[in-house]
C-alpha cells in the first residue's frame, strides 16, 4: 500500500478549543444550575437527618444493611421497582424536554457540561482569557508555562478527587468514612472507587472535553428522532445576517444598519465571537450540527455585540424549523409532546402513590422443596415453608400468623406464637403446615399465609400466596 503525499487520512486531527468567557442571561442561568448542582452533590451527604432508628445521614446508600435512606423514605430491596419507575420518569422527561427545546439537558444539566464548565473556569483563572491561553499553548516550555499548566492540572485533579470521594461517602456515614479514608482504614472499594472516578473525571472534563459530546455520548446520535419542525433550537437568522451580499466586518461606509442594508450586507459583522464562546467549537452560522449542545452561549455572545452596536437582538436565538422556513409560529402543544407529558404524569403519579402507600411491613413465603413433603407417624402430610418478614417502620412491631385456604390444617410456627420485630429488622422463620391426607385430593392446593399486627389495629394484615402439596 502506497504512503504517498496524496494519501487521505481517515481521521481528522483534533483542533484545540479555547472557549472564551461571555456574560448574559443564558450564561447566568448556566452558573445558577451549576452551583445548585454542585451544592446538592457535595453538601448532601453531610446533611444530618434524625430518625427513630437507623443512621442520622439524610441520604445514605447502605449496601451492607440493604437499605437506601432518602430523608424520611427508606427503600428496601423489594422496592427496587421504584428504581424502574424513576428511570422511566427520567427517560420520558428527557424526551419531553428534548421535544420542546432540543438538547437543553446537555447544555445545562449534563454532568459532563457541569464539570467541564468548572474546569474551563479554572483554566481561565490561572492561564488567562482565550488569547492568553492560545499564546501560552504555542510558546516554548519555560518556567511560566510549566507553573501555569501544572497548577491548572493540579486543581483539576483536586476537583476530580473531591468528586470521587464525595460519591464514595454517599455509601457510608460521611464523617466516619472520610476519617477512615485518610487514616488508611477505609474498605478497599472506597479507595478503588475514588481512584476510578478521579481518573475518569479528570480525563473527561479536563482532557477529552468536547470529544465526549461529539464522539462518546449516544444522546447526540438519537436526538434527531425526538426533533421535529417545531422543536426549539439555537439557530442563526441567516436571512438577516447574510443579506444578499453576505456578511462583512464593519467598515467606514458600512457602520450602520441602513448603510449595510442599502449595500445588501447582512447584520452579521463576522466578529467570530459566537464561535469563540462555543464549548464544542462549532460555527452556529453553518446551521444545526450534531455537536451543538444548546448551551445558548452563542446567543449571549451575539446579543452582546448587538447591544454594543445599538442594533436589534435576535440574530442568533431560539427558533424552529417551521419558523425558519415559513415564518409561522412554533407549535409547542402538539401530539408528540403531549403524549410524552401524559406518560410522564402517569408514571410520576404511580410512583408517588406507590411510595405513599407502601405497607409498613412485608411478608415473603417460599416452599421448601427438599423434601417437598413429609408423612408424619399419624398419617398427616407436612409441608415446610420459609417465611421472611421485614419491618419497614421505625418502631417495634408484633405479628401473629394464620393460615387460610386449607380446612382442618394446622400452621405450626414452632415455639413462636407471635414474633416481635425491632425497627427495620428482618427475620427468617420456619413454618410447617400439617393436614390430614384423606381429606385432601392429591396435587397442589392454593393457600394464604397471613401476618397480622397484634398491637396496632390500624395496620392491615399482609398475606402471601403459596401452595400445599399432597402426594
Amino acid at each position: 500500500m502506497s504512503h504517498g503525499a496524496n494519501e487521505q487520512q481517515l481521521y481528522a486531527p483534533r483542533q484545540s478549543i479555547y472557549p472564551r468567557s461571555v456574560q448574559g442571561r443564558f450564561r447566568n442561568l448556566k452558573w445558577g444550575v451549576l452551583w445548585l448542582a454542585y451544592g446538592v452533590y457535595f453538601l448532601l451527604p453531610w446533611l444530618r437527618w434524625e430518625r427513630e432508628s437507623g443512621p442520622s445521614q439524610a441520604v445514605l446508600f447502605d449496601l451492607v444493611g440493604r437499605k437506601f435512606y432518602l430523608f424520611d423514605l427508606v427503600v428496601h430491596p423489594q422496592d427496587i421497582f421504584w428504581l424502574a419507575g424513576l428511570l422511566m420518569i427520567a427517560a420520558y422527561l428527557l424526551f419531553f424536554v428534548t421535544g420542546l427545546a432540543g438538547r437543553v439537558f446537555c447544555g445545562y444539566f449534563c454532568f459532563q457540561t457541569l464539570w467541564t464548565d468548572v474546569y474551563v473556569w479554572i483554566e481561565k483563572i490561572i492561564q488567562g482569557e482565550r488569547p492568553a491561553r492560545i499564546r501560552l499553548d504555542k510558546q516554548d516550555w519555560n518556567v511560566e508555562k510549566t507553573v501555569k499548566i501544572g497548577s491548572t492540572h493540579l486543581l483539576w485533579l483536586l476537583v476530580a478527587f473531591a468528586t470521587g470521594l464525595t460519591f464514595v461517602i454517599y455509601w457510608g456515614d460521611a464523617p466516619t468514612l472520610v476519617q477512615e479514608f485518610f487514616s488508611g482504614e477505609a474498605p478497599f472499594a472506597a479507595y478503588a472507587t475514588t481512584v476510578f472516578l478521579t481518573t475518569t473525571t479528570y480525563v473527561m472534563a479536563g482532557i477529552a472535553r468536547e470529544q465526549v459530546c461529539t464522539y462518546m455520548c449516544p444522546y447526540s446520535r438519537f436526538q434527531s428522532v425526538m426533533f421535529d419542525r417545531d422543536t426549539l433550537i439555537v439557530s442563526y437568522h441567516a436571512e438577516r445576517g447574510e443579506g444578499s451580499a453576505g456578511r462583512r466586518k464593519l467598515t467606514g461606509d458600512t457602520k450602520t444598519p441602513e448603510q449595510r442594508h442599502e449595500a445588501g450586507i447582512g447584520d452579521c459583522i463576522d466578529c467570530g465571537y459566537c464561535v469563540q464562546v462555543c464549548p464544542t467549537g462549532i460555527d452556529i452560522r453553518n446551521g444545526l450540527q450534531i455537536q451543538c449542545i444548546s448551551c445558548a452561549l452563542c446567543i449571549d455572545a451575539c446579543d452582546t455585540i448587538m447591544d454594543k452596536l445599538g442594533w436589534e437582538r435576535g440574530l442568533v436565538g431560539y427558533s424552529s424549523q417551521r419558523v425558519e422556513e415559513g415564518g409561522e409560529r412554533a407549535r409547542l402543544l402538539r401530539p408528540k409532546v403531549l403524549g410524552y407529558f401524559a406518560v410522564l404524569l402517569v408514571a410520576f403519579g404511580l410512583l408517588v402513590w406507590s411510595v405513599s402507600n407502601q405497607a409498613p411491613f412485608d411478608l415473603g413465603v417460599s416452599q421448601v422443596r427438599q423434601p417437598i413433603y413429609v408423612q408424619l407417624s399419624d398419617g398427616r402430610i407436612q409441608n415446610s415453608y420459609e417465611l421472611k418478614v421485614n419491618n419497614k417502620t421505625g418502631h417495634s412491631m408484633t405479628l401473629s400468623f394464620s393460615l387460610k385456604g386449607l380446612e382442618n390444617a394446622e400452621l405450626d410456627m414452632g415455639r413462636f406464637h407471635t414474633i416481635t420485630l425491632r425497627p427495620e429488622q428482618r427475620l427468617r422463620l420456619t413454618a410447617r403446615i400439617n393436614a390430614q391426607r384423606g381429606v385432601l385430593a392429591s396435587g397442589t392446593h392454593p393457600i394464604d399465609i397471613i401476618a397480622t399486627p397484634v398491637e396496632d389495629s390500624e395496620l392491615l394484615p399482609v398475606s402471601h400466596e403459596s401452595v400445599f402439596y399432597v402426594p
